[in-house]
């Protein structure tokens, strides 16, 4: 089952929120991916999710790590593929997605033969100086579930 939904953000705070809330419906083992441009909002995405999590540590990029793992009702793993010039490296990615959390890969086009069919695509777009248009593509049963209690409202 897949389905595709738009949201328009109208600022910062009202990303974090969206996030937040996408996170109430999450569980283990659960993949959601970021695309968009450097600025478009991966970041405070991630930040409303974790938050959504129970994360409370400071979330920021994991450009330099390529993984950043936090602690909250959820193990939330972050992950950044931008600088990764060989997708096909051996990161154990796997053990991630199945595992105990709930895996946002930014740059997630970098390891596309890596990644389970079953997730929640996220395309971040810039309209205008701080509004962003969201693009949820969703490749499951679970995350089409998801994103109709979460957008169609």
């Amino acid at each position: 089952m897949e389905g595709t939904w738009h949201f328009i953000s109208n600022s910062p705070a009202e990303t974090e929120q969206l996030a937040t809330k996408l996170a109430s419906f999450l569980k283990k083992g659960d993949l959601l991916t970021l695309e968009g441009d450097l600025g478009a909002g991966k970041t405070s995405f991630s930040k409303g999710l974790a938050k959504g999590l129970g994360v409370r540590e400071t979330v920021n990029s994991p450009t330099f790590t390529i993984i950043k793992e936090y602690q909250g009702r959820l193990p939330f793993y972050h992950m950044d593929a931008y600088r990764l010039e060989d997708g096909s490296e051996d990161l154990g990615l796997e053990e991630y997605f199945e595992g105990e959390g709930v895996s946002v890969v930014e740059w997630a086009s970098m390891l596309e033969d890596q990644l389970p069919h079953n997730r929640l695509d996220i395309t971040i777009q810039y309209t205008g100086e701080l509004t962003r248009q969201f693009t949820f593509k969703a490749y499951g049963e679970h995350y089409y579930s998801i994103c109709k209690e979460l957008l169609e409202q």
